[in-house]
């Protein structure tokens, strides 16, 4: 059975190369374009919320991965790293999306390979089930540092 969830956010300009959004959670805050771009430093710009949403979506996907494996999560943190091709028409697409997780998992009563194996499937399943991921047409590079302690 399929459902449908529906999600919110409104842009409102503000001058010159600033803007506001606003999410349906709630959350608010002002972005611009990179400096590049003629926009402005210190603030989100979409291409820095294009990555972040990739990269918040898979640790959420993990952290849900993580329960259903029955690993005993330590710390995660991941660099994402996105890659901006621009055509000589100037159109300009992300091609790549690397993402750099470091993974601290405590190792139980299992031997530490096994519990790193557990571990990468189900970094395999939050790529495989990441929303965010799964909705580009970038090509996604995993590239874990897993430490079983």
């Amino acid at each position: 059975m399929s459902r449908t969830a529906t999600y919110h956010a409104t842009v409102r300009w503000t001058g010159e190369h600033w803007g506001h959004v606003e999410m349906g959670n709630g959350a608010e805050m002002t972005f611009s374009a990179p400096p590049d771009a003629q926009g402005h430093a210190g603030v989100l710009t979409p291409e820095d919320a294009f990555v972040a949403a990739a990269n918040s979506c898979v640790m959420m996907m993990f952290l849900w991965a993580t329960e259903r494996f029955r690993l005993n999560l330590l710390s995660f943190e991941c660099r994402a790293e996105g890659t901006k091709l621009i055509e000589l028409d100037r159109t300009e697409i992300f091609t790549r999306l690397h993402f750099r997780p470091v993974i601290r998992i405590a190792r139980g009563n299992e031997s530490k390979e096994a519990v790193q194996a557990r571990t990468l499937r189900a970094l395999e399943a939050a790529q495989k089930y990441s929303l965010v991921a799964n909705s580009v047409k970038s090509e996604i590079i995993m590239e874990p540092d897993i430490s079983v302690v």
